[in-house]
């Protein structure tokens, strides 16, 4: 255990030495290489930068990179995927895109803000598919929100997390307010 705290100890050192800019490129990162772990760029950058701008650097981050991936994937690979599917006989390629572009926003906010939902997955599907931007956009917002404060509450106190029920109870709240949340704004914008 004591390994772990030198580490973490040393990587907070060096996060706080090269400031807040290094937890933005922490997340943006991992948006490029999904591989790394963003739990553990969360938490440092809570532990790091403190609960409030730790958070709100890790979510603008994410939801930047999330972003970028989104009209990465809309810009180079979406005509390219649809002209090959209308060639071919793709049937299956085809159901799943209708499905991707027709899936609900409140779906949608729900599998964003599950903390084991792979991200990338979500922004390719998004971006190849006719998913306007702006429901996935709002998704985003809501979805990231909660997942980022999540892996940040759950990282800076594991322990504490995985043996207090009111730490559970917190997080169902959350997943539950974004779930009211993203009702609510798609009777009012109509997404």
């Amino acid at each position: 255990m004591e390994i772990v705290d030198t580490v973490v100890e040393s990587c907070i050192h060096i996060l706080s030495q090269a400031g807040p800019m290094a937890g933005i490129l922490l997340i943006l990162l991992e948006s490029v290489f999904p591989v790394l772990p963003l739990s553990v760029f969360i938490t440092l950058n809570l532990m790091t930068f403190g609960s409030i701008l730790g958070y709100f650097l890790s979510l603008g981050a994410t939801i930047v990179g999330c972003t970028c991936s989104f009209f990465f994937f809309r810009q180079v690979f979406s005509h390219r995927l649809y002209r090959l599917v209308e060639r071919k006989d793709y049937i299956e390629v085809k159901k799943w895109m209708v499905k991707i572009t027709k899936i609900k926003f409140t779906n949608l906010v729900i599998l964003i803000a599950l903390p084991f939902t792979p991200a990338f997955l979500i922004n390719i599907a998004a971006g190849l598919s006719h998913l306007s931007f702006r429901k996935y956009f709002f998704s985003l917002l809501i979805g990231k929100a909660v997942m980022v404060y999540f892996w940040g509450y759950v990282g800076t106190s594991l322990l504490e997390s995985l043996t207090d029920f009111s730490v559970l109870l917190k997080i169902i709240i959350l997943l539950l307010f974004a779930y009211i949340a993203s009702k609510v704004i798609e009777k009012s914008a109509e997404i």
